[in-house]
């Protein structure tokens, strides 16, 4: 029985157990450094690109998938499917999803449908591994785009970094600009306002932005079920200690860690840590 699949790119950051087990499609998004250019989680590693950064080298560079690399897997995914939904960040912050809408209107044999999940990271990695879980239940193609929507509403992302300069430069920065004249002396806690950088709070230190972080999530979701993720960019032991937190103090359906993509890591530059949840 043919059913929807579902489509997503690398900044996505969904864990590869699930990629497997939903069979959710990957568009590698394109990184350049020193002319060569290398796919997103295929030839490079988070490791290297953050090796690079701290080594104080040419900040490499990224670029939307072109058309052809959405319609190479559009084809492979529309032989056994009855429709694909491809789900990826707000047009604000990148050119990809409005190319994988040129490239929906270049197949004839399978309906295909482009959401803007209006978030980044795990943030857009839930939304398209709830799609694909309602997709696996043999839902239609409005079913799942409706509950790709749904999920997308309520995810909340809220992080904390150590330096604005690789936002600053890959002009991703939004609303927090408010903050460059004081951005030495504080570690502030950053949100996606549909699709915006924004800035939440203002704390001194690392370890008051993840209380501010753990307060916000009890106040918006108290003891109810949430579906969880810790995301960082190279700081993997802050990321499991603020992991252990988080699982001792929310009842969690799922709780995943996840390192950024090389492509986040780049616009993020190394030590961001964050939580993405949305209630069950």
């Amino acid at each position: 029985m043919r059913k929807v699949v579902i489509v997503t790119d690398s900044t996505a950051t969904v864990p590869k157990d699930l990629i497997q087990e939903l069979d959710i499609r990957i568009v590698p998004v394109p990184v350049s450094f020193d002319n060569q250019t290398f796919r997103d989680g295929v030839d490079i590693t988070p490791a290297e690109i953050y090796r690079w950064l701290r080594n104080g080298k040419r900040i490499p560079t990224t670029a939307a998938p072109s058309a052809g690399d959405f319609l190479r897997v559009f084809g492979v995914a529309g032989q056994k499917a009855s429709g694909i939904v491809s789900i990826h960040m707000s047009p604000d912050l990148s050119s990809t999803h409005n190319v994988a809408v040129a490239a929906s209107r270049m197949v004839d044999d399978v309906p295909i449908r482009v959401v803007n999940c209006h978030t980044v990271a795990m943030g857009q990695g839930f939304v398209a591994i709830e799609a694909a879980r309602t997709a696996a239940t043999g839902a239609t193609l409005e079913e799942v785009v409706s509950r790709a929507e749904e999920v997308a509403s309520k995810v909340n992302l809220f992080f904390t970094l150590d330096t604005f300069e690789y936002l600053y430069r890959g002009g991703r920065i939004g609303g927090a600009a408010t903050l460059m004249g004081t951005a030495l002396q504080i570690k502030p806690v950053l949100c996606f306002n549909d699709g915006h950088v924004e800035v939440f709070a203002k704390p001194r230190t690392k370890r008051r932005a993840v209380r501010v972080v753990l307060r916000e999530m009890t106040e918006r979701i108290g003891r109810h079920p949430i579906h969880v993720a810790v995301f960082h960019a190279d700081v993997p032991e802050e990321a499991e200690a603020l992991r252990q937190r988080v699982a001792e103090r929310f009842n969690c359906v799922e709780l995943h860690v996840a390192e950024f993509t090389p492509v986040m890591g780049i616009h993020t530059g190394p030590g961001v840590l964050g939580v993405v949840f949305y209630p069950e």
